[in-house]
């Protein structure tokens, strides 16, 4: 049996997939389909348009390079569970390798097939308490996914704050 993704991907879906898994699994695609929608909704010329405010680290960050660190957070996370490489994807994700919105849209699929790639790792939810070598310590991996919704969706909602000041956007509760 297969179900399409909110990103479009067609994927497999495993019917035993347990409910935690199953919780996961929606919480990330909740992500994926507003940064598509996002995305969608911004106009080329304001993707790497920076506020003038200076956010705590120094650096204003733009509502593209949010979306992408979004996106990103939840590939490291993937390659870290499935390969055990935790490289921060910093050098492909730079705004000159993804320029546009075609390139980060295409950029937002490929994380999406890492993610449903990853999920199929997992044999059933005894998966999630095992602990496996993180960054910087070790974790179970319902910490490491846990973690990785909320930095993700963070990162998210900053895209969405700058968004909102050059485009009429509602609030996304989903």
């Amino acid at each position: 049996m297969t179900w399409q993704s909110a990103a479009g991907i067609i994927q497999p879906f495993s019917s035993v997939m347990s409910g935690l898994l199953k919780l996961f699994n929606s919480r990330f695609d909740a992500i994926d389909l507003r940064s598509v929608e996002l995305l969608s909704r911004l106009p080329e010329d304001r993707l790497f348009w920076k506020p003038d405010a200076v956010e705590t680290d120094g650096e204003p960050h733009s509502c593209g390079e949010l979306i992408i660190r979004s996106a990103a957070a939840i590939e490291q996370t993937f390659g870290g569970i499935t390969r055990r490489l935790w490289d921060d994807p910093f050098e492909w994700t730079l705004p000159e390798e993804l320029a546009d919105k075609d390139r980060i849209a295409a950029y937002l699929n490929e994380v999406t097939a890492a993610r449903i790639n990853g999920f199929a790792f997992f044999k059933d939810e005894a998966e999630l308490s095992r602990q496996i070598p993180a960054p910087d310590s070790l974790k179970t991996i319902a910490e490491i996914l846990l973690e990785t919704v909320d930095r993700s969706s963070h990162l998210q909602g900053r895209a969405y704050g700058i968004a909102q000041q050059f485009v009429r956007l509602r609030p996304y509760l989903a």
